[in-house]
């Protein structure tokens, strides 16, 4: 299998990032929601947050790899029958996501620097805050985190059903090609 895209296939690189991040970002998904009802004696509460912070600047730092790297590659071409609308459709459901992922991304760090502190990842660096103090950016900065989450777990939802839907449906290479079999 081939480093980069093709016209026909995606390379190892364009899989391994969409695959690592979907697993990442569904878990991501699934621990910000569970870690928000833990009682504050709860010994997850004063792990999980953290974690969640640390992984989400990493995951951060993979988008912006990511999508410099769908910039510089070339898309390739869909073979089979599906409708010339899923193609516009597919277009638009990607840069929802990506609009997601920023949205979260930025709502994130602002919920994680409201106290004026910034964000220690793994002891390897910290991400300064950049802006001062305050209670109201963050809670604002939750709530669309929030909604942007729920959002983006529906959205994934329909891109997988969408997918199955190629596949199955109108037989297809959608899910194939990433799948890395064409």
């Amino acid at each position: 299998m081939q480093i980069g895209n093709s016209e026909k296939t995606y390379g190892l690189v364009s899989i391994a990032l969409h695959w690592v991040m979907a697993v990442a970002l569904i878990g991501m998904y699934f621990v910000g929601d569970y870690m928000v009802e833990l009682e504050y004696y709860d010994r997850l509460y004063h792990t999980l947050p953290g974690l969640h912070k640390e992984i989400g600047v990493l995951l951060g730092a993979l988008l912006l790899v990511r999508l410099a790297w769908v910039t510089a590659q070339p898309r390739p071409q869909i073979v089979g029958n599906a409708p010339a609308f899923t193609h516009t459709l597919g277009k638009l459901g990607h840069l929802a996501l990506y609009s997601l992922l920023i949205v979260m991304l930025i709502s994130g760090y602002l919920i994680s620097t409201a106290k004026g502190h910034g964000i220690n990842v793994f002891d390897w660096f910290e991400v300064p805050a950049l802006l001062p103090q305050s209670k109201e950016r963050g809670e604002l900065a939750g709530d669309i985190h929030e909604i942007a989450g729920i959002l983006f777990i529906l959205l994934v939802g329909v891109h997988a059903l969408a997918a199955f839907i190629h596949h199955f449906y109108w037989k297809d290479n959608t899910l194939t090609r990433m799948l890395g079999k064409g």
